[in-house]
């Protein structure tokens, strides 16, 4: 799992350093189509305001100029 998140996250910073800023849900999506192509299957990937990042360790994408967050939480069965 560790290296799912890595991998997401890497892949998140490396697109974002390299393109304009992205909507939140275009980034959303091209993030959960990375997880799905891992064969993840139990996950969640939610939008939320900067101040509601409790765990910066969850953060998978930046959105909106920096004031969003995608994190990730993977919801063992």
């Amino acid at each position: 799992m560790k290296r799912i998140v890595l991998a997401v996250i890497c892949t998140a910073f490396a697109a974002s350093a390299l393109a304009a800023p992205k909507p939140c849900e275009e980034l959303k999506d091209e993030i959960e189509a990375q997880i799905q192509a891992k064969n993840v299957t139990s996950y969640t990937l939610e939008i939320v305001s900067n101040e509601e990042v409790h765990d910066q360790n969850m953060v998978v994408g930046t959105c909106e100029n920096g004031t969003r967050k995608i994190i990730y939480q993977r919801n063992d069965k």
